[in-house]
């Protein structure tokens, strides 16, 4: 061996070492355990580009600027919060005594409180949502606010797209959000589209370097639909044809919200604008609104800026709240052991646990690390509904039949910690009730998983999914 091929040698070493010990006390800053053990252990195995990689995407945070701005939002915000402040003081909405502790949990972590006076639909069908949204633009009057992470420019988009354009043509102000990630195959074209119909369409957490540069895999994973403060919608759907996916057609749930509660859609809206416009929507864009129906409902919006996991932490208090009957319907599911440990105590307090997930594989990592949680979920007494009747897209949660919550987070890591998300909480025997009814046609359209045919599954599928296993804390 020459010399100077002993010393790259050694050098190589070296710095193997150097960046595993540094690394060593510096990743599980601010990080779940599961996160930080995917992480190191990335970095033993790959030192060189797993520091690349952390560099890149592997700190969980957002930067200043955007932080400050949305500090910059609150303080606009103020008055509005103190208006809302006051319209719940003075005639909060009855919860069951079960979820006060939830309740107060998610003003909690959110700032926006259990309203009541709501008119709240479900709705499952692809297109006619789609028809329900245009037919609320063209009924718009002052503004109109969309938030999507995938935002098409095709024959479905199409429909919103020219809702938009008529509404801009009568004065109403439009303002578009798209995610630069999940949207991107369409934004060369819709954007010039938008703006020449009117419409102030912006680009949601585009990557950027210099000075505002941020790790380029945050995403803003929202769906929200905001009509004149009045009219709110949110869930699962993407504006985009049902079958943009080759081979797949997508299966969805939203929520259509009437009333107060609409604000805090509004609310949340209003945040990801400004951050990325430095535009404030207005207070006009928070009218008083009278009562348009009975349920209570209360948004939760979740993502990087806060060290909390908001979704996170209140998926795992309900799940603890639950005594009879806990259902979670997800595409994506890879748990922290906190939630798997929730799940897994409710059975054993007596309680049954479904999991209705897709049983189709749209994305390799995801979907194999998501399986290798499924023989400990079995041995532990929790039933899996594989849905095989289209790709379920629906993201879900029922406690006992008497809550229930409705919205854009997968329960998996990537959303709690990552992505732009938010949730709809019902807690509300009455919109229970009906996702309960969705829930047992999701399930009649599945087939059962059962841990004698899952441990039947071929070794080298079972090798697949634990390896993928292994870097699930980084998806």
């Amino acid at each position: 061996m020459s010399e100077t091929t002993g010393f790259w040698t050694t050098l190589l070493i070296v710095s193997d070492w150097a960046i595993r010990l540094v690394m060593l006390p510096i990743v599980p800053t601010r990080r779940s355990p599961e996160a930080a053990k995917g992480w190191l252990l990335f970095i033993f195995f790959l030192p060189w580009v797993g520091l690349l990689l952390y560099v890149l995407i592997g700190r969980p945070r957002l930067p200043r600027w955007r932080l400050a701005r949305r500090d910059e939002y609150l303080q606009l915000l103020a008055p509005v919060r103190q208006r809302a402040q006051a319209l719940l003081s003075s005639a909060p909405p009855l919860v069951d005594p079960q979820y006060q502790p939830s309740v107060r949990l998610a003003t909690d972590l959110g700032l926006l409180g259990n309203l009541g006076g709501n008119k709240v639909e479900l709705l499952t069908n692809y297109a006619d949502t789609i028809d329900r949204i245009v037919a609320d633009i063209d009924a718009a009057r002052n503004h109109v606010h969309l938030c999507f992470y995938i935002f098409g420019d095709d024959a479905r988009s199409a429909l919103v797209i020219e809702a938009l354009g008529r509404a801009s043509a009568r004065g109403v102000v439009c303002r578009v959000l798209a995610d630069a990630f999940g949207s991107r195959p369409f934004l060369r074209t819709l954007v010039p589209k938008l703006r020449a119909l009117g419409v102030a369409a912006r680009i949601a957490l585009p990557v950027r370097v210099g000075i505002k540069t941020a790790r380029f895999d945050l995403r803003n994973h929202r769906k929200i639909v905001v009509v004149d403060g009045r009219v709110g919608y949110t869930g699962s759907q993407n504006l985009v044809d049902a079958d943009f996916k080759p081979g797949m057609t997508y299966s969805e749930l939203m929520v259509r919200i009437e009333g107060p509660s609409a604000l805090q859609l509004q609310a949340v809206f209003g945040s990801d604008w400004y951050v990325e416009s430095d535009e404030f929507i207005g207070e006009p864009a928070f009218p008083f609104l009278a009562p348009a129906g009975a349920s209570p409902a209360q948004v939760l919006p979740n993502g990087p800026s806060s060290s909390t996991q908001r979704a996170h932490r209140m998926v795992i208090n309900l799940i603890y709240a639950a005594n009879e009957r806990v259902v979670i319907t997800t595409p994506y599911f890879i748990p922290s052991q906190s939630l798997q440990n929730a799940m897994e105590t409710a059975v054993q307090r007596g309680a049954e646990v479904h999991l209705i997930v897709d049983d189709h594989i749209d994305q390799f990592f995801v979907g194999n690390a998501q399986r290798s949680y499924y023989e400990s979920l079995l041995l532990a007494g929790i039933k899996i509904h594989a849905y095989n009747e289209a790709f379920l897209h629906t993201k879900s949660v029922s406690i006992d039949g008497k809550m229930a919550w409705i919205g854009s987070c997968n329960l998996d890591m990537r959303s709690f910690e990552l992505n732009e998300e938010v949730v709809a909480l019902f807690f509300d025997a009455r919109i229970a009730s009906q996702l309960v009814a969705i829930e047992e046609r999701y399930m009649r359209g599945s087939h059962p998983i059962t841990l004698s045919e899952w441990r039947k599954r071929p070794f080298l599928r079972e090798l697949v999914q634990n390896l993928a296993r292994l870097v699930s804390p980084l998806l």
